[in-house]
């Protein structure tokens, strides 16, 4: 399971056999939506795995995300992961806020006023670079 923390819409993309199934998504928070869907798909279905976007992107989504995954893969003993907001969009800019984007250059991630791209659900889970420290990458700090 890959759960994207965009600031809108919120997109949860379920998987089976590393293969991409069925997207879910919401234009509520990501706090509304997350504990509820969560609840929903732990009933339906046998996770293996959580995988989530963290970083760079919306501060509070990101933090959400975190916090609701991190608790469900604690108490459930489920193994999490973390995932590079650049994997999903081919190290395109990344949407900052109204004005500037996070833009990955030279293994360096810098702010710049471009336009940014969205993020694609990868139709297969082994195409991305799992990372086992799932800690938020806010790249600049919260305010």
């Amino acid at each position: 399971m890959l759960v994207l923390t965009l600031q809108s819409p919120v997109v949860v993309a379920i998987y089976e056999n590393n293969q991409f199934l069925k997207k879910i998504t919401s234009d509520n928070k990501a706090s509304d939506f997350l504990i509820e869907i969560m609840d929903k798909i732990l009933k339906e279905y046998d996770v293996k795995e959580l995988i989530y976007l963290n970083g760079p992107g919306s501060f509070m989504g990101i933090k959400v995300a975190y916090i609701i995954l991190k608790t469900i893969s604690l108490v459930k003993e489920i193994p999490f992961f973390a995932v590079s907001g650049f994997d999903l969009n081919g190290n395109k800019p990344i949407k900052a806020n109204k004005n500037l984007s996070f833009v990955k250059e030279n293994d360096k991630i810098l702010l710049k006023k471009v336009e940014a791209c969205d993020f694609k659900i990868p139709l297969n889970l082994l195409e991305l670079n799992k990372i086992s420290d799932t800690t938020p990458n806010y790249v600049i700090e919260a305010v």
